[in-house]
């Protein structure tokens, strides 16, 4: 195998025997062992057929291939039952394959089904020593990481507590905290990060990118807006044959478009004719979606969890982002706002040294870490910079239209640096200032919604 191979899957295929009625595998045992004790060739062929009568085969994967080279990220999608988590364990070595081959190089660390390699009766700190041995580490080599992993798992006093005891949350922390400081060469990831929280997510995400840097990752996940994320190439799966195997967006297209025509049909072809002649009519009004979706379940409410300062946080602290907050149009901090809201976000910072073209700016991200929207102050003032000496206060408004948010959780990322867009030194940098919860969404495509100022609406005749 190449030196730049990790993974290289050839031909590989996973049968399995199928039984109607539970003594069925017992009758299916005996006559192959009398099959085996017969001396008689006619008899034992006989008694081998009615072995095979009392069961059935059933192929959860067939004619499996793929590569995966250091440093890349492949995808595995797929609905349930195509064979996903069947060829992870495969290539993890909890499962032998039918047929095929499968040739790894380096050390795999997986993150399978919630809590698989952890004894519910062991206490978080002990599953760590047992789970970190199972994934080739020593005893001495665990104990000398415990302390990082623990801070890695976040989970507090509970690290002494019973797994049985843990939330799926829980479960998912402390495992991917041990196999995030195992040294592995390859990340499995069977969509563990569907049940963690936003900060712990994030977290997780910061750490797939740099692990990227010297390691590879397969990654299953249903979720395709997450494959076409994470994910350079992908492999669709459907009832245990691929259907598709190539860039992670082609392929996710692919797969989305059979998912759909699967419930409704394949989508019919319609050909408008030409007319000699055509007639505009034009309709232009205000759209008026945005206040009648407001008035019904569909409005979007985002919830605002407060800035803490105790975050994670790095830079030269040359100057620090003390109050971070999300306002109404009188700059009154607010709890929750709606989707197409006028809002003005804030952020202050104390200056502790003499700084030189000061910029303060922040991102949104969604639970995958995708940017979707920011801004700085840079070009505010980029033609004449300003010098703010050591004791100052900066302060930065942004004044926009809240977008409409699907569903789910994400993170707010501000930053104070010096320099310029190009090139600029942090001096305080917090990944997750802010967390925004969406509890409700008239979006239903794209990763937000624009509220719209104007719809024009056109007939042709």
């Amino acid at each position: 195998m190449s030196s730049n191979l990790v993974i290289k899957v050839t031909n590989v295929g996973k049968c399995f025997q199928m039984y109607d009625k539970p003594n069925d595998r017992l009758i299916q045992g005996l006559y192959s062992l009398l099959a085996r004790l017969c001396p008689v060739l006619k008899f034992r062929l006989k008694l081998s057929q009615l072995a095979a009568a009392c069961s059935r085969q059933h192929w959860a994967l067939r004619d499996v291939n793929f590569e995966l080279k250091k440093g890349e990220t492949l995808g595995i999608i797929g609905r349930n039952g195509s064979g996903k988590s069947t060829l992870l364990q495969i290539l993890c070595g909890t499962l032998n394959s039918t047929t095929g081959d499968v040739q790894i190089q380096g050390r795999v660390a997986a993150l399978l089904e919630l809590g698989s390699g952890f004894n519910p009766e062991y206490s978080g700190r002990e599953n760590i020593f047992m789970n970190g041995q199972l994934l080739g580490l020593s005893r001495a080599e665990v104990a000398q990481r415990l302390d990082d992993i623990i801070a890695f798992a976040d989970i507090g006093e509970f690290i002494d507590q019973p797994v049985k005891t843990y939330s799926s949350g829980m479960y998912v922390r402390l495992a991917f905290a041990v196999i995030a400081h195992v040294d592995a060469d390859i990340l499995v990831i069977d969509e563990a990060l569907a049940v963690g929280d936003a900060f712990f997510t994030q977290k997780c995400m910061r750490f797939l990118r740099k692990f990227l840097e010297n390691g590879s990752i397969l990654f299953v996940s249903h979720d395709t807006a997450a494959v076409k994320n994470i994910c350079q190439a992908a492999l669709w799966l459907e009832k245990g044959v691929v259907q598709a195997h190539g860039s992670a967006k082609e392929v996710s297209d692919l797969y989305l478009q059979a998912f759909y025509e699967s419930i409704q049909g394949p989508a019919a072809r319609v050909q408008i004719e030409p007319t000699a002649k055509r007639t505009a009519i034009s309709v232009e009004r205000k759209d008026g979606r945005l206040a009648w979706l407001n008035n019904t379940n569909l409005r979007n409410d985002i919830k605002i969890i407060e800035f803490n300062q105790d975050v994670s946080r790095f830079g030269t602290k040359e100057a620090e982002i003390f109050s971070v907050e999300l306002c109404d149009e009188t700059n009154t901090p607010l709890t929750w706002v709606v989707g197409g809201e006028e809002v003005t976000f804030i952020i202050r910072a104390n200056i502790t040294q003499d700084i030189f073209s000061p910029i303060i700016g922040f991102y949104v991200k969604d639970r995958l870490g995708q940017i979707l929207f920011g801004d700085n102050t840079y070009f505010t003032y980029h033609d004449a910079p300003l010098n703010v000496r050591a004791g100052s206060a900066i302060v930065a408004e942004f004044h926009f239209l809240m977008p409409i948010l699907l569903k789910g959780e994400y993170s707010i990322c501000v930053a104070v640096a010096s320099g310029s867009n190009e090139e600029h030194i942090p001096l305080d940098w917090i990944n997750d200032a802010m967390i925004l919860r969406s509890e409700s969404s008239s979006a239903v495509t794209g990763l937000v919604g624009i509220p719209m100022r104007k719809i024009e609406f056109k007939i042709t005749e």
